[in-house]
């Protein structure tokens, strides 16, 4: 079990108290090392090789209809698609506080999303039941688009829209930061370098957000801090890389 931060620190304050001036100098190299290390570090969930530390939502191993191409995990929807099938992935560990970057990009008339806070079992039946979702969408031709601002590309789906249109159009990638901050109480979403989207992650003013929205009588929508990352199978061509998270 690792030893807080504070617990250390003053353990070497101490240590130092009575030492002569270069040892007290070695103990204070040594509690800047300890800060240096508590410095969050980036963890790639997906490398562009293999779809290790993913799995299909309430399933198994990720298979077809997903795909490795150029470094991305890409979606290609089934001709004929069992009945009640989906092909949601999601990592195998979970999140609480965390800043998430990755690259999309949709075909032509193409819809997507990726989520948080998700939990799976058999009462779930999508990732959406659970997660909130950040929109991925062709903003110029899917009738979403159409529906609502906060449907657009990079919004938080169906509750806060973009401040600001910064999608780039079908097929070209869109670079996205999404951070989820319980102990700050504040989530964002920067797309292609713009903040475009800030709210709260839990308290009234989040309540305010759902009841708003078409999740209000969701019983367990965005109902659990910790959950696992999704990325969503919508009918069509998607693509993702460059996948990393760093824990707050």
């Amino acid at each position: 079990m690792k030893k807080p931060l504070l617990f250390i620190a003053l353990a070497a304050v101490f240590a130092c108290k009575d030492k002569p001036k270069e040892n007290k100098e070695e103990v204070q190299e040594e509690m800047t090392e300890v800060v240096e290390e508590k410095e969050p570090e980036w963890t790639t969930l997906f490398d562009g090789t293999s779809f290790d530390g993913w799995h299909m939502y309430n399933g198994g191993e990720v298979t077809e209809p997903w795909k490795l191409e150029d470094g991305a995990m890409v979606f290609y929807p089934m001709e004929e698609r069992p009945e009640g099938a989906n092909y949601n992935l999601v990592t195998d560990e979970e999140f609480t506080d965390f800043v998430l970057t990755l690259d999309w990009k949709i075909a032509e008339g193409g819809n997507s999303g990726f989520f948080w806070g998700v939990k799976e079992g058999e009462e779930y039946g999508q990732p959406y039941v659970t997660g909130p979702e950040i929109q991925v969408l062709d903003d110029e031709r899917h009738p979403d688009a159409k529906n609502g601002e906060d449907r657009l590309a990079g919004s938080l789906y169906d509750i806060v829209p973009p401040s600001e249109k910064t999608v780039k159009p079908a097929g070209e990638w869109n670079s996205v930061e999404l951070m989820i901050n319980h102990k700050t109480n504040q989530g964002h979403v920067i797309q292609n370098g713009t903040k475009i989207v800030e709210f709260p992650v839990e308290g009234p003013e989040w309540d305010e957000l759902i009841a708003n929205s078409k999740f209000a009588d969701w019983e367990d929508f965005a109902a659990f801090k910790t959950g696992k990352i999704g990325l969503q199978d919508h009918g069509n061509v998607v693509a993702f890389r460059n996948i990393k998270i760093k824990e707050l």
